[in-house]
């Protein structure tokens, strides 16, 4: 199955001096770590989405599929910020 998303490398952006240089959502500071962190404390998508209305729900599908395929990247990430 093809993701609906695939091609869009430009989505996901790591900027060097930008959030630490993690993966954050198109010309945001949106992390996709700090979106993991939200989901695992219970936010929906519609509750992230709500408090956000600078994000879409296709930056949060973006998002989830990104982690789908760096788990540990990103979980490292969200060690490292639970570590500071």
């Amino acid at each position: 199955m093809t993701s609906q998303y695939a091609g869009i490398r430009s989505w996901i952006q790591t900027t060097p001096g930008v959030c630490g240089g993690e993966p954050c959502i198109r010309n945001t500071r949106h992390t996709v770590a700090g979106l993991v962190q939200w989901r695992r404390l219970g936010l929906s998508d519609d509750g992230i989405l709500s408090q956000h209305p600078d994000l879409s729900q296709d930056d949060l599908g973006v998002a989830w599929e990104y982690y789908d395929k760096h788990v540990a990247q990103v979980d490292q990430a969200i060690r490292d910020d639970e570590d500071a």
